[in-house]
């Protein structure tokens, strides 16, 4: 599985832990739900603002996110 593909599902993962809709959780943070979307299907890589908001949305920065994500790999 592609490295971001894996990540898609991490963040995916993530909001799903936490109860969150992907729409409360991309309005919430400031992004589209389709951008959301195409991420956490592995459609496209998230842009390093993009990181910076959904790591926000977990109350983590971009370092904890991605830390946190390799651990699982």
């Amino acid at each position: 599985m592609q490295e971001t593909k894996k990540l898609g599902n991490y963040i995916r993962k993530l909001r799903e832990d936490k109860n969150l809709s992907l729409n409360s959780f991309s309005y919430k943070n400031g992004l589209e739900p389709s951008t959301l979307s195409r991420i956490e299907t592995g459609i496209i890589d998230p842009k390093y603002s993009t990181l910076v908001k959904i790591a926000a949305g977990f109350d983590m920065k971009v370092s904890e996110l991605l830390k946190n994500f390799e651990k699982l790999n």
